[in-house]
């Protein structure tokens, strides 16, 4: 990925060993039912966020700051030069629609962290509050991606917060809240199905942004789309669960299968239109 000497972000929050204390005993406050409410919405498991809810704040005599090593400091930059490639691409395109695109602020964090949202937590991944159109990212889930997930590859890593950002063009565009406004009317299953189809919009929208990165600015190498497909797939829900539980659940999906994250983000970075990304249509997955 032809990324190293472009421009960072202006837009970066840096609450890099800043910690958070996790206590017990608390008392789960309405910050933390936002969150979880937003993660039940996006797929993750609320569960992770109530964990968190007696987090507190540490005076800095009792809890330094941790030191950071240049290898962390590279993935600072490197997700804030992505960062502002996004910002590169989804302005123009913004502009062509006659719109206007509002850059969105990301917050590189360690183990935890309060947003507009509430508590977020390294364990729920990467994330996007919509409250206060941020993007939230523990550095370590790189670590997970190539490790864990066995997603290795600086675009698979790009793709990530892509991804992200890809949901706060969807609330920027109302589509979020217009989903989320059906869910509420929705049993279950239905609720979860309306759910993969935001996740696989915003995979598409990933593909959206590489297409017009290397179309602008020839942002890819040999062996990019692939890192990104890897890591699409990992993170499918039906391997996912395979792994955790030893069976897959379809009707429990929340961001679609393996192989549609893989397909939708093919299709956004083949075509790099909006208008190919309509996962709402009838027949669409």
């Amino acid at each position: 990925m032809r990324i190293g000497g472009r421009r960072e972000s202006e837009n970066v929050e840096d609450r890099r060993g800043s910690h958070f204390r996790l206590g017990g005993g608390g008392k789960i406050g309405i910050g933390t039912i936002v969150l979880a409410l937003v993660a039940m919405y996006f797929g993750i498991d609320p569960s992770v966020v109530f964990d968190t809810a007696s987090v507190q704040s540490p005076s800095p005599a009792t809890q330094p700051a941790s030191p950071r090593s240049a290898a962390e400091d590279e993935l600072a930059r490197f997700a804030s030069q992505v960062l502002a490639d996004t910002e590169d691409t989804w302005g123009p395109v913004f502009a062509s629609a006659g719109g206007q695109y509002r850059e969105p602020r990301m917050v590189l964090f360690t183990g935890a962290t309060r947003s507009a949202c509430g508590v977020g937590q390294a364990e729920m991944g990467p994330f996007y509050c919509p409250a206060d159109e941020k993007v939230y990212l523990d550095l370590s889930f790189f670590d997970d991606l190539q490790n864990r997930f066995r997603a290795p590859g600086d675009f698979a890593q790009a793709y990530v917060i892509a991804h992200e950002v890809g949901h706060h063009v969807q609330n920027l565009l109302g589509i979020s809240e217009k989903v989320q406004q059906a869910r509420e009317q929705l049993p279950a299953r239905e609720a979860n199905a309306l759910s993969v189809r935001v996740e696989l919009q915003a995979d598409c929208l990933a593909g959206v942004w590489g297409h017009h990165a290397d179309r602008t600015r020839q942002l890819l190498e040999a062996g990019d789309v692939e890192e990104a497909l890897g890591a699409a797939s990992a993170i499918g829900d039906d391997r996912l669960q395979k792994q955790a539980q030893g069976q897959v659940v379809p009707d429990s999906f929340t961001h679609g299968s393996s192989a549609q994250r893989a397909r939708w983000f093919r299709l956004g970075l083949e075509r790099g239109d909006l208008r190919a990304c309509d996962t709402f249509s009838p027949g669409a997955l």
